[in-house]
């Protein structure tokens, strides 16, 4: 059998592409964290959408804002806000909606700021899709400097484009400038070993390797990030017949991360490659000690034989290679259950309910291997990307499967809704109708000009008359109906003595009133523009009125033609929704069927490698005699004959 093809130049460039994806946070959110960074919010709407957004509540952020844009509600955000759905929309896998949102952005005149990130992120789409000139010409088109981490971000995608074009050398020149210990510059590092070695400066990419691969980590992440340098310096190691150093820098990958069974796998081969059988086995009979289904683990189970039959030890190497292929056996059959539960759909059913979390996009991640009996068979086709996206798009389609329903059931809702609304506005109609009918604005006009003219009147009289209190009023008048008794000509003592009195008295309240003229002018003047002023009110209310009168039956009319337009709008999409996710969940049963038949392919090799080489060891056994129980001849057993034909058994 063949030895497991170590990491070479061209693994490398992969393995690179791979981390820079990686590496990029999420678009969405970036600009949220931008939008939170401008300036504050002025829009209570625009309020409402961040809030949701840091949330986490993507899909309702993108909703509302969507709402509020088409009510116009959104000023002075529009631009923040269209970078912000547009971010939202490529978590979602909506390259082409964002990325004309963006052309837009940049088409109308945004700020230098908004237009950048616009440029931004239109690179990003359109190297996602394979547009890589084009992704070239929109990075080269941002003038100023990204705030974080998009600055990083963007220096990744500048060396990626590079890389793709085959100019590595250019890309190493990117990736130098990214210092320091955040996250995308230590995977910037390892982007820059590898460009470097693929640039022909072979010294200075294994130095920059295993710089990384030696440095002290604080989290699983960076741990994971060394353990993958240390793998691919020990592969390419292996690729140049340098053992030794192979041996070095496997011996530093973590005994139990996930790259340690490929690198215990491959320090045996560098321990075979120095005629150390011995040492090879250490970690080979490890490695199968951890009963893994891995590709690693179950070339271990016949390169541990392997190891044997170059020792001289053709029992043991029978005996192994015997178990391997019982082994083998079993796996298949695990393997044929593990397709027909997926085909039955329990894989998918069981990933959404053991990873069902409240938010769609790139957020979600998945955390919990399905509840299946041999799950580890799928381990690292869950961690794929291809995988990742297909199920993460099968389960944003469930998500949306159950916001249409949701918003199917409320329909009756809305119209019930719409119905107490049209009942109440006809109850509150008649009152205001009523209230209108006893206090008309035309009476309340003439008492206001009534007032008006006898203010007016006063202010020119001066006498003070007209301003009289309801006493005054009330005096005014006996003193009125006294001199129009005593004017009856009448030389009566008693009379003429009244007239006077009467003429006294009607002075001082003539004297009184005159007095008082100017306060009473300034109160009635304030309470004249009280008036007015509450007559202007009327008016504007009774306008709003009428106004509400004629266009609100028209507003409910129209909230009614819109909630009738959902009902088929929402019977179409549900039933529409429902088909692509059957037609999803059968593109992911695929991905896994295809993986599982790739390994029960792999098993096929290995069993065949295993079989072929247990008939060598008992040709060679049985050449002078019939073979005993542990497969040797009697009396040939220990010939140095037959240990060298089981030293020549196939290879691994």
């Amino acid at each position: 059998m063949s030895r497991m093809a170590p990491v070479t130049l061209r693994g490398l460039a992969v393995l690179t592409l791979g981390m820079l994806g990686l590496s990029w946070p999420l678009l969405a959110h970036a600009a949220g964290q931008e939008a939170k960074q401008q300036r504050l919010v002025q829009a209570p709407h625009y309020g409402d959408v961040v809030f949701h957004f840091f949330q986490e509540d993507y899909f309702t952020a993108t909703t509302t804002l969507m709402a509020s844009q088409h009510f116009q509600r959104i000023a002075p955000h529009d631009d923040e806000a269209e970078v912000l759905r547009g971010g939202m929309l490529l978590s979602y896998g909506l390259h082409r909606d964002a990325g004309e949102i963006f052309t837009r952005l940049i088409e109308r005149g945004a700020s230098p700021a908004v237009r950048d990130r616009a440029w931004f992120y239109l690179a990003k789409i359109r190297y996602q899709v394979g547009e890589l000139a084009l992704a070239q010409e929109a990075l080269s088109q941002i003038q100023g400097t990204l705030q974080a981490p998009l600055d990083e971000d963007r220096s990744l995608l500048q060396a990626q484009l590079l890389m793709a074009r085959a100019d590595y050398k250019g890309a190493a020149q990117v990736l130098q400038t990214m210092k320091g210990k955040t996250p995308a510059a230590r995977v910037a590092r390892f982007n820059l070993g590898v460009a470097q070695i693929k640039a022909g400066d072979t010294a200075t990419g294994t130095a920059t390797l295993d710089a990384l691969g030696q440095e002290p980590v604080n989290n699983d992440e960076q741990r994971a990030l060394r353990d993958r340098a240390n793998v691919a310096l020990g592969f390419a190691a292996l690729a140049a017949q340098q053992a030794p150093a192979a041996r070095q820098y496997l011996e530093r990958v973590t005994l139990h991360g996930p790259e340690s069974n490929k690198a215990l796998l491959a320090y045996g081969w560098a321990a075979l490659d120095q005629h150390a059988p011995l040492s090879a086995l250490v970690p080979w009979l490890a490695l199968t000690a951890r009963n893994g289904q891995d590709s690693a683990s179950l070339e271990a189970r016949i390169a541990v034989p392997y190891a044997y039959a170059q020792l001289g030890a053709s029992g043991q190497a029978l005996q192994h290679y015997t178990a391997a292929i019982d082994s083998f056996e079993r796996e298949r059959l695990s393997l044929n259950q593990s397709i027909e539960l997926i085909r039955s759909g329990q894989l998918v059913d069981s990933l959404l309910t053991r990873n069902a979390q409240g938010h769609m996009g790139d957020r979600w991640q998945m955390d919990d291997l399905p509840d299946l009996p041999h799950p580890a068979h799928l381990s690292s086709l869950l961690a794929t990307h291809p995988f990742q996206e297909a199920f993460k798009n099968l389960r944003d389609l469930h998500h949306l499967a159950q916001h249409l329903q949701g918003w199917r059931d409320k329909i009756d809702i809305f119209k019930d809704m719409l119905a107490t609304r049209r009942q109440a506005f006809a109850d509150r109609l008649a009152q205001v109708n009523a209230r209108t009918s006893a206090q008309s604005i035309p009476a309340l006009q003439q008492r206001v000009d009534a007032a008006s003219a006898q203010v007016a009147q006063g202010e020119v009289d001066q006498d003070g008359v007209v301003f009289a209190d309801v006493r005054q009023q009330a005096l005014l008048d006996r003193v009125a109906r006294v001199q129009a008794i005593t004017q009856a000509p009448d030389d009566d003592p008693d009379i003429v003595q009244a007239r006077e009195r009467i003429r006294l008295a009607a002075g001082v309240l003539n004297w009184q009133l005159a007095q008082e003229q100017p306060v009473r002018l300034w109160e009635a003047q304030k309470a004249l523009r009280a008036m007015n002023e509450g007559l202007a009110e009327a008016q504007r209310r009774d306008a709003a009125i009428a106004l509400a009168m004629r266009e609100e039956p028209q507003r409910f009319d129209q909230f009614d033609a819109r909630i009738q337009a959902l009902v088929p709008l929402l019977d179409v999409m549900i039933p529409k929704v429902a088909a692509l996710s059957t037609e999803q969940q059968t593109v992911v049963q695929d991905m896994a069927v295809a993986e599982l038949t790739r390994q029960k392919e792999n098993l096929d090799a290995y069993t065949v490698q295993a079989r072929f080489a247990v008939a060598q060891l008992y040709d060679r056994a049985t050449e002078g005699g019939k073979p005993t129980s542990d497969g040797l001849t009697g009396t040939q057993a220990g010939s140095s004959k037959d240990q060298k034909g089981a030293a020549d058994a196939p290879k691994p």
